[in-house]
């Protein structure tokens, strides 16, 4: 064909030139990452240009978009030639960025394909936080909630109890061991109004064998101790009967002893325990133990004091046997031990026990100051302590509902 060759007539086609180069290999620095298929149909390129919108984002169903400007309508697109790259298929909008790698395109498809998170999701109905039991448990979990935060440990109201309970006794063996002694034994001997013994016993007659005998009491001799004993004209002081007597009266007094022995040793413990894990827990059981002894002692008094003869009776049928436990008045012990003694004797005892009960009553008298509690002219912070108040029961209406 020659220059003078008429050029064939082309159609009258409006061609929108916008300056971009026509195929992707005429770019400067652009890179053939992508390769579409030689040829594509105006539809599959329109299709293509188009984005994909979710189907769960509410919105109409998207509209075609416009056929790419490099596609002239009523002809195919040349081969290797496909939508412009760098424009968007919506107006409006920026230049997407193409993928520059197989593992770019695969993330760009995974993010593309996934539905945008709704902004208001709703959670499951099976979620925990949304499952909320029924009334009658609520009420319940609480009750056991407020009783277990209320609750209070049971050892140191045991502990509180055990001392409560062995303090009288501890101070009716520690009064009785008092009177028991050589020096109450002198006392009573050399006070005024004391009877004299009618047999022949002078005061320090009585004092030296009434020694012998209160020694047995609290040593670890045998009867011997006591049937060895000798008058001057070499009779036995004390008869085999009185003896007997006064081996079961040690019996009572050790075994009295052991057991006050093991009280006190347990009521350390308990202190050192109630020391460490309940405040004021000595004081109280102290205080509830004093308050006992004084209503055991008032009332062993009130019967002592109606009817002594009585009283002295029924308390040695409750240790000792029928029997053993009478002698003649011309015996040794009752020559050394008269009535008027064991009943100076009792008030002794009796004295002792109340003057240290109410002492320790004294001591431990539950005070304001002991309870922790303000004094009673302190001016009450009432707002504070409704605010305090209300904080705690918002708290815990927070913590049942979780």
């Amino acid at each position: 064909m020659s220059d003078k060759t008429p050029n064939p007539s082309e159609p009258d086609v409006e061609i929108d030139d916008d300056g971009e180069p026509a195929f992707e290999w005429m770019k400067p620095a652009a890179k053939a990452e992508s390769r579409q298929a030689p040829s594509a149909s105006p539809a599959a390129t329109a299709d293509s240009a188009t984005p994909a919108k979710p189907a769960g984002a509410g919105s109409a169903p998207a509209k075609a978009a416009e056929p790419a400007k490099t596609a002239v309508a009523g002809k195919s697109a040349e081969p290797g030639k496909s939508a412009e790259p760098g424009k968007s298929a919506e107006p409006g909008k920026g230049p997407v960025k193409q993928p520059e790698s197989r593992a770019d395109r695969k993330a760009a498809e995974a993010a593309g394909a996934a539905p945008e998170p709704a902004l208001f999701a709703e959670p499951l109905p099976t979620s925990a936080l949304q499952v909320r039991p029924p009334e009658a448990e609520v009420e319940r979990r609480n009750a056991e909630r407020e009783l277990a935060a209320n609750a209070k440990p049971v050892a140191p109201r045991v502990f509180q109890v055990l001392l409560g309970v062995f303090y009288p006794v501890v101070l009716l063996v520690l009064a009785i061991r008092a009177v028991t002694s050589p020096l109450f034994l002198w006392v009573e001997y050399n006070r005024p109004g004391f009877p004299g013994d009618g047999y022949g016993f002078s005061t320090d007659d009585r004092m030296s064998y009434g020694s012998y005998a209160v020694d047995y009491l609290s040593n670890w001799a045998g009867p011997r101790y006591l049937g060895d004993l000798v008058h001057e004209d070499g009779t036995k002081l004390f008869k085999d009967s009185e003896v007997a007597h006064m081996a079961d009266v040690k019996l009572v007094m050790l075994a009295s002893f052991g057991a006050a022995a093991l009280m006190v040793v347990i009521g350390i413990i308990a202190m050192l325990y109630l020391r460490k894990r309940s405040t004021g827990g000595i004081r109280r059981g102290l205080f509830a133990g004093s308050i006992a002894t004084l209503v055991v002692i008032l009332a062993l008094g009130t019967l002592g004091v109606l009817g002594w003869q009585q009283f002295f009776t029924e308390f040695h049928r409750i240790f000792f046997a029928s029997g053993t436990w009478t002698f003649a008045m011309d015996d040794t012990l009752i020559r050394l031990f008269p009535g008027q003694f064991w009943m100076d004797a009792g008030i002794a005892i009796a004295a002792l026990v109340f003057l240290a009960a109410l002492l320790t009553l004294i001591l431990t008298w539950p005070t304001r100051r002991r309870r922790g509690l303000p004094p009673r002219n302190a001016p009450k912070d009432t707002g504070t302590d409704a605010d305090e108040s209300g904080a705690a029961t918002k708290d815990r209406d927070a913590g049942a509902k979780a």
